[in-house]
């Protein structure tokens, strides 16, 4: 159980591949707080190649904002408050800066235990760029030259049922020794197993003079039915971190400030998708989406399960240009209201790869930039949701599951000049069903409540709890084979001074409820011409609703949801819809 100690205050420090954040949690009237934020753009790549600059402009943001100092004068930090106030009582640290870790995995079976080490290894900033098996056609020096070719910065191994065979495993590791021996020394990869335990000892005594760092943790197929990555996933973390210090000057004394505690900032932030899902109870799945500069994150939760998938080929920073490659222009002009060539879209993406701390210029570069947004995300969901936890409630096969819970952050989203287009930007690309509460990480707490949950297990609760994020909206997606133009729902809702307000969506529309945040009111929802809205076709839902920024929002639009070929409509349709929402 983590200690608390009532009155600490928490420094959290956040290195993004765009940006570097410091963050201050306090207590106010007895309860943690989200006190304030200081940003600064990453200084990890050229010209700079070192963190530590862009820590030290966000601390300075952050003593501006705050008025209080963290640094003393010489450059120090106060690691204890101070009687004039000065310092901190403790620091924590997430990463999610640097190059894309180059992964290969090893394990018997390509279906099995290979299937969970590949799992284990897009649960973080990571690509696996090549594998051997049991399965693999190759000759052994094949497999040696493709492992050294593809010069990785880890080897996961894999395989074996605890108390299974071992013979097979051997000549695993005997391939994986091998082309560690080839390898200078100061290019070994570090060699994290997670197979048969039984094997722990041989494994070690094998391969931990030929590599750079051994990490063991108990089985991630302890049996051929069971994946269990937990463990796991905690030690690949620690991994990551040690892989980083010796790719990037200053992570070290980053992790000494953290007292040996950095994660990846996935990591973190997949530690309270958990929590949550937790507390939400074991029939409320949650969903975390991140469209952040260096990948985009998916994470789902669900009876205190955890699932995180991290796409490193969809990041919106410097890597963005290879977005490109797994979808279209088209697909990306869709989303526009303005008449916009494929070169120009082309010469926006690299742009911006080339100044990823960029920000739009003009309003047509903001709506490239959220269609760019938009097809990531598309993208990153519709590959999650091939490997969703078993038992997540669907109310038809392909779309996105019931998902009580949506939580998002990235500057796409965080910085759009509106709330309304945050909104429209998640709906159209993640297309709910069914009633969701859609919140917005607009400072991207996520991380850092979740790296500050390792010390303290009051504080990422009680922050939760106390307005650091914004209520985007409940939203009402109702299944229907309606035709357009048809009434499908309708909406009540009863407000504390008995007031009522009704509103109906047709097939097509997207209708909005004003309820302002703080009010509580109950609400009705009775579906029409056998629409669906999580209960069955054409039954009717009670519930009370919270306000929010946005109110409550009907969108009746149809999933999936069906652009307009012809262009004029489609661009006045996406006003209509922008405009509803607030513009």
């Amino acid at each position: 159980m983590a200690s608390v100690i009532e009155g600490d205050s928490v420094l959290t420090l956040d290195v993004g591949s765009a940006t570097t954040r410091a963050m201050l949690f306090d207590v106010v009237e007895g309860r943690y707080r989200f006190i304030a934020i200081g940003q600064s753009p990453s200084t990890a790549h050229a010209p700079f190649n070192d963190i530590s600059a862009g820590i030290g402009e966000a601390i300075e943001s952050l003593e501006e904002v705050t008025g209080r100092k963290f640094i003393d004068s010489d450059q120090r930090l106060i690691s204890s408050v101070q009687e004039d106030g000065s310092g901190v009582d403790a620091i924590t640290a997430t990463i999610s800066a640097g190059a894309t870790l180059k992964i290969v995995i090893a394990g018997l079976l390509s279906d099995v235990s290979l299937e969970s080490a590949r799992n284990l290894a897009e649960s973080t900033y990571a690509r696996v760029v090549e594998s051997i098996s049991l399965n693999d056609s190759r000759k052994e020096e094949e497999q040696i030259d493709a492992i050294l070719r593809a010069n990785p910065d880890l080897i996961i191994i894999a395989g074996g049922t605890d108390d299974g065979a071992s013979q097979s495993l051997k000549k695993i590791i005997e391939i994986i020794g091998l082309t560690a021996y080839l390898m200078p020394k100061d290019k070994r990869p570090v060699i994290l197993f997670v197979g048969n335990q039984k094997m722990e000892a041989d494994v070690r005594e094998t391969l931990e003079m030929l590599s750079s760092g051994f990490h063991t943790t108990p089985n991630i197929r302890p049996s051929v039915a069971t994946e269990d990555l937990r463990a796991a996933r905690k030690e690949l973390a620690r991994a990551f971190i040690e892989i980083r210090k010796k790719q990037m000057p200053s992570v070290e004394e980053l992790d000494m400030w953290a007292g040996g505690r950095a994660l990846p900032s996935v990591f973190a932030e997949g530690r309270i998708v958990q929590l949550l899902s937790k507390l939400y109870g074991s029939e409320k799945p949650l969903l975390s989406v991140n469209l952040g500069a260096s990948s985009t994150a998916v994470s789902v939760g669900f009876g205190g399960r955890l699932q995180t998938k991290v796409y490193p080929h969809l990041g919106m920073g410097a890597g963005i240009a290879e977005l490109l490659s797994h979808t279209s222009t088209e697909n990306i002009t869709r989303w526009l209201t303005i008449d916009v060539s494929p070169q120009r879209i082309s010469d926006y993406v690299y742009t911006k790869a080339l100044y990823p701390n960029s920000i739009p210029a003009t309003q047509d570069d903001l709506q490239i930039e959220q269609a760019l947004g938009r097809e990531a995300l598309r993208i990153a969901m519709s590959a999650a949701q091939k490997k969703l936890p078993d038992g997540v409630p669907t109310l038809k096969k392909n779309l996105l599951p019931s998902f009580e819970i949506i939580l998002a952050g990235g500057s796409i989203l965080s910085n759009a000049p509106t709330f309304g287009q945050s909104l429209l930007i998640l709906l159209d690309a993640l297309q709910p069903t069914g009633v969701n509460t859609l919140i917005l990480d607009a400072n991207n707490l996520l991380p850092a409540l979740g790296a500050a949950a390792e010390i303290n297990s009051i504080l990422p609760v009680q922050a939760l709890e106390s307005g650091a994020f914004v209520n985007l909206a409940t939203v009402v997606s109702p299944l229907s084979s309606s035709r357009y133009g048809t009434n499908i729902l309708k909406a009540s809702l009863r407000r504390a001074d008995g007031s009522v307000s009704v509103v109906e969506v047709k097939q097509g529309g997207l209708e909005v409820l004003p309820l302002p945040i703080g009010q509580v009111t109950d609400l009705v929802l009775q579906p029409q011409h056998r629409a669906d809205i999580g209960q069955g076709a054409g039954k009717k839902i009670s519930m009370q609703v919270g306000g929010s920024a946005l109110g409550l929002v009907l969108d009746g639009r149809g999933r999936p949801l069906d652009l307009i070929s012809d262009e004029v409509r489609r661009r006045s349709l996406i006003k209509k819809w922008l405009w509803t929402l607030g513009g």
